[in-house]
C-alpha cells in the first residue's frame, strides 16, 4: 500500500467530506457487487446467497479502510493482507486471476463513480477531485497486486502439494501397496486410474524429458537408486511406446492392471540385470523366467549336466553343444548337423555317446530338465 499511502498524504480528505462518503459506503458496496455479477461471468453465481452477503461486507470493509486511508488515518496493511488472502481463496474456488482482475476493474469504476458523486456535493474542491481519483485507482491497483501475489503463491503451493501426492502415489505403486491404499493415494493426487500401467526403467536424467512426449497421465519418479528413473505409462500401445522411446536407454516392462504396477516395475528391474541388452522385456521372457531364481537355476543346471562332468572337458563341451542342438531341433539329424557344422554321421556318433551318458535321455522329466538347463540357457 505504499504508493496509495503516498497519494493519501497529498490528499487527506477533510472530516466533512469523509463523513459524507461514509454514508454512501453500503450503497456503493451493493452497486459494486451487482456490477461484478452483471459484468464478470465467473462471478454470476458465486456472489449470490450467503457468499454474496460475505462479499458485500468485505467490499464495505475495503471501502471503509480506503476512506480511512484517504483521511490520513490508516496504513493500508490490513487491506493488503485481506486482498492477498482473497487471491489465495480464488484459487481454492477454481477461479483464475483474470476473473479477479476483471472484478477489480469493474469495482474500481463503480466505486469511483459512487464516491465521486458523494464527494463533489460534499464540497471537495475541483483541484482535489483529481487527487481523489488517483488515490482511488492507486488503492485498487495495490489491492489487485496483493491478490495476484496471493493467487500465485496459492497456485505454487497447490502445485508443490500435487507433485508430492503424485510422487507418493508412484512410491506406493512401486512398493506394491494394497488396492485400498493406492485408490486413496490416487484420489489425493487427483489422478484418474487407467486400466493398465506399463513400467519404463531408464536413466534418471532421461526420465522427465521422456515423460513429456508420452501420455499426460504418465507418472514419473527420478530419484531411484543407481541414478535411475521410472515412468508408469497408462494404457500404453506397446509398439507406439517403444517408438517414442527410440534413442533412449529404456527397459519396458509388461502392461499390468494399475494396482499391480509393481509387477511391471520388478520385471523391468530384473531385465536390466540380464547379461544381454534388453529394451522390451516381452522379447526376453525365457531369460527372465530362468533368471528369476538364479541359485535354483544353477542347481538345476549342475544336476542335469552332472553326467557330462565325468568326461574330458573338450568331449563334454562337444556333447553339450550336440545335446542343445538335439533339444532345439527335436532330434532332426540333418538340421542338427547344419547347426553344428558337422556331418550327419558325426551327429549320429555323438548322440550314441550321449545315450551312454544319459540312459534315460528320452524320458519326459529328463528332457524337461535338460531343456531348462541347456536349450534356454541364459548367457
Amino acid at each position: 500500500m505504499n504508493h496509495a499511502i503516498r497519494r493519501a498524504t497529498e490528499l487527506a480528505l477533510d472530516e466533512t467530506t469523509t463523513t459524507a462518503l461514509r454514508a454512501t459506503v453500503k450503497g456503493t458496496a451493493d452497486e459494486v457487487v451487482q456490477a461484478i455479477i452483471d459484468e464478470v461471468p465467473s462471478y454470476a453465481n458465486a456472489l449470490s446467497g450467503r457468499m454474496g452477503g460475505t462479499i458485500r461486507r468485505a467490499v464495505r470493509t475495503a471501502l471503509g479502510h480506503y476512506l480511512d486511508l484517504a483521511s490520513g488515518n490508516a496504513t493500508g496493511g490490513d487491506a493488503g493482507d485481506a486482498a492477498y488472502e482473497l487471491g489465495r481463496g480464488e484459487v481454492r474456488d477454481g477461479r483464475s486471476m483474470d476473473a479477479l482482475l476483471s472484478a477489480y476493474r469493474v469495482g474500481a469504476r463503480v466505486a469511483w463513480r459512487c464516491l465521486a458523486a458523494g464527494a463533489v456535493p460534499a464540497g471537495l474542491p475541483a483541484a482535489e477531485v483529481a487527487k481523489f481519483a488517483e488515490l482511488t485507482f492507486a488503492y485498487i491497483d495495490e489491492l489487485s497486486a496483493a491478490s495476484a501475489a496471493g493467487h500465485a503463491d496459492e497456485l505454487a503451493a497447490q502445485g508443490r502439494a500435487h507433485e508430492r501426492h503424485l510422487e507418493q502415489l508412484v512410491r506406493d505403486l512401486l512398493a506394491g501397496a494394497s488396492p485400498d491404499v493406492l485408490r486413496a493415494a490416487a484420489q489425493r493426487a487427483g489422478w484418474q486410474p487407467p486400466v493398465t500401467l506399463t513400467a519404463v526403467l531408464l536413466p534418471a536424467a532421461q526420465a522427465r524429458p521422456a515423460c513429456r512426449v508420452l501420455d499426460p497421465g504418465t507418472l514419473v519418479l527420478d530419484d531411484l537408486p543407481d541414478a535411475l528413473g521410472v515412468l508408469l505409462v497408462p494404457d500404453a500401445d506397446r509398439s507406439h511406446l517403444l517408438r517414442k522411446l527410440t534413442g533412449r536407454t529404456a527397459v519396458v516392462g509388461p502392461a499390468r492392471p494399475w494396482t499391480r504396477a509393481s509387477a511391471s516395475y520388478a520385471r523391468a528391474v530384473r531385465a536390466r540385470s540380464l547379461p544381454s541388452d534388453v529394451r522390451d522385456t516381452e522379447d526376453h521372457l525365457p531369460e527372465l523366467v530362468l533368471s528369476a531364481d538364479a541359485d535354483a537355476f544353477a542347481d538345476l543346471r549342475a544336476r542335469a549336466l552332472a553326467p557330462l562332468r565325468t568326461l574330458p572337458a573338450a568331449t563334454a563341451r562337444r556333447l553339450e553343444e550336440t545335446l542343445r542342438a538335439w533339444l532345439l531341433h527335436h532330434g532332426r539329424r540333418n538340421e542338427m548337423a547344419a547347426a553344428l557344422f558337422v556331418h550327419p554321421q558325426t551327429v549320429r556318433y555323438r548322440m550314441s555317446q550321449l545315450r551312454d551318458v544319459f540312459p534315460d535321455l528320452g524320458s519326459p522329466h529328463r528332457v524337461l530338465e535338460l531343456t531348462l538347463a541347456i536349450g534356454l540357457r541364459v548367457g
